[in-house]
């Protein structure tokens, strides 16, 4: 019995935080054209152990702002970035879900001419590295056109979470 109510609760728990990523978007002038977009995601092909295809989109409230097709991902946790580049538009971050790990990719991408393309290559974290709240990126403010990056790195029998400042443009 006892097993049988904590397989519910957690069963329920699990549906409770889906239903809540979800419904999550954001919003962003992410084509720089000085209107405010949302951005939301959709998993196609997922099953609850992470078999299948496991693919998760992000479309855009702007439909003529082509989606973003990331995979292996099983949902998961969009940011804007803001204008990291300099180029009028935001970036758009990608914190994916897995079923196994605790070592995650974040990856960063840019709208340009011909649709979205990484800012810079994914870059690796560590459930230790979001505990810690070391985001992965964000603008440097002493250096024009770079950002600080902070990724977590497997050293010496150890997790590192290390920052290097990065060229962008």
């Amino acid at each position: 019995m006892k097993t049988l109510i904590i397989t519910t609760i957690t069963l329920f728990s699990s549906y409770g935080m889906a239903q809540e990523t979800n419904a999550k978007n954001i919003q962003g002038d992410f084509d720089g054209n000085g209107t405010k977009e949302y951005a939301y995601t959709k998993v196609s092909d997922c099953g609850d152990e992470c078999e299948g295809k496991c693919e998760t989109t992000i479309y855009f409230s702007d439909k003529s702002i082509k989606p973003i097709t990331i995979s292996p991902a099983n949902q998961g946790s969009l940011y804007n970035l803001g204008d990291l580049n300099g180029d009028g538009k935001e970036e758009i971050g990608f914190y994916p879900n897995w079923c196994t790990s605790c070592w995650h990719p974040f990856y960063v991408y840019t709208l340009s001419k011909t649709g979205w393309k990484p800012l810079l290559p994914s870059i690796s974290t560590h459930c230790n590295q979001w505990e810690e709240d070391k985001f992965p990126i964000k603008k440097d403010p002493k250096k024009k056109g770079y950002v600080i990056v902070t990724s977590s790195k497997w050293e010496d029998d150890d997790i590192k979470i290390k920052s290097s400042s990065v060229k962008v443009n």
